[in-house]
């Protein structure tokens, strides 16, 4: 009845990865490799959350 209030995971899911890009890339620029890699095995492991909640919605 209330699912219009509820909050898209996947949306949140998304602007966190997109923001662990960023800190990667600025990483990156920075010179700073070994944080580069961690921060972007990080966002690789939201992208695959992301990825399983758009194949199964309800989990």
């Amino acid at each position: 009845m209330f699912s219009i209030f509820k909050k898209d995971p996947v949306k949140k899911l998304n602007k966190l990865y997109e923001s662990k890009l960023e800190e990667a890339m600025h990483a990156q620029r920075r010179g700073d490799i070994k944080s580069y890699s961690m921060i972007t095995a990080e966002a690789e492991k939201i992208k695959e959350q992301i990825l399983k909640r758009q194949a199964d919605p309800k989990t």
